[in-house]
């Protein structure tokens, strides 16, 4: 289990950009095609943009057109963690970063095999720590 982060939202606030703030904790979205990930094929870690923890690897990112970066399973059991959302009038899963619990995006059951998720999340809540793949 990761280490746990707590700051207070001035705390937040000062550390991330306007953008980041709005997403990461006031769980806003940011516009489809919008966002620096979302058709991105670099190979590497993308890390929490908020607390640098890593969600997701290049090798689980994959093009599922709805303009968002989308991944079958995050980094390990307990980088993300799921949450009920029922804003806009719907029942949706909410993904938030298992260590700070910053809003990432949403979880659907319409992604690729092997798993048959989608990660959608905001690009604006990640940092991509790109790795040379071997020769």
């Amino acid at each position: 289990m990761s280490e746990q982060i707590e700051r207070t939202e001035e705390q937040w606030r000062e550390g991330l950009t306007p953008e980041q703030y709005q997403v990461l904790r006031q769980k806003g979205t940011e516009r489809p095609f919008s966002g620096a990930y979302w058709d991105v094929k670099a190979d590497g870690v993308y890390h929490c943009a908020a607390c640098n923890a890593p969600l997701f690897t290049s090798d689980t990112k994959y093009d599922s057109g709805t303009g968002w970066p989308s991944f079958y399973e995050p980094v390990s059991p307990d980088a993300v963690k799921t949450e009920a959302d029922t804003s806009l009038g719907m029942m949706r899963t909410e993904v938030v970063c298992g260590t700070c619990g910053g809003h990432l995006g949403h979880l659907f059951d319409d992604g690729p095999l092997p798993t048959g998720q989608r990660y959608c999340i905001n690009s604006v809540s990640l940092d991509l720590e790109e790795q040379e793949q071997p020769s």
